[in-house]
């Protein structure tokens, strides 16, 4: 019984950390903007007060990153009169993940069955059906980039991904996510 315990713990916590390193990155552009003139961008800050779910080291980590991303595409962060003006929005969600693990043999180790003709008798397998849920924080971060002078939505970022409840994994998984996100900056026409 403690092995078939361990089994089902392990396979539960697979499934977290697979589900956990999973981040969804999707993006959409101006297909008729010339990026390449786009060498400097101003941060105009979190959208609609979106930054009030995050704590001071997450928007730091999150700005860091998007800095240094940036700045690997050769372009400069000024303090205004950018290119381009990049604003943020983040929403996290509570979310409910069930697991289910299914026992043919009942725990018995024996699968045989046995009856009489045209399919009418008695099975000795049965099956037991194991149901797990697991709370977590899903979290969304919209990146937009706005062109200085006609004031419209060039590009757009999006990353969907599990929020990490540990400190210190966020500190890795933020700046892992980020560079995920901007593969697709600039875009490919």
């Amino acid at each position: 019984m403690k092995n078939l315990l361990k089994i089902k713990l392990t396979m539960l916590a697979m499934a977290v950390m697979v589900f956990a390193a999973h981040a969804q990155v999707k993006s959409d552009f101006d297909k008729n903007f010339n990026f390449s003139n786009v060498k400097t961008y101003s941060f105009a800050g979190w959208q609609k007060g979106s930054d009030e779910k995050l704590n001071e080291f997450d928007k730091k980590r999150i700005q860091d990153a998007m800095k240094s991303e940036f700045s690997k595409k050769g372009m400069e962060l000024v303090e205004s009169d950018g290119d381009a003006v990049i604003t943020l929005f983040i929403v996290v969600n509570e979310k409910t993940s069930t697991t289910a693990y299914t026992d043919f043999n009942g725990g018995m180790g024996y699968g045989g069955r046995w009856g009489w003709g045209y399919g009418g008798g008695m099975g000795m397998a049965s099956a037991t059906t194991t149901y797990s849920e697991n709370d977590y924080k899903e979290g969304t971060l919209v990146v937009d980039m706005y062109d200085k002078t006609e004031k419209q939505l060039i590009w757009q970022g999006v990353l969907t991904s599990t929020v990490n409840e540990n400190p210190k994994k966020r500190e890795k998984s933020i700046p892992k996510k980020i560079k995920k996100l901007m593969k697709k900056y600039p875009p490919k026409v």
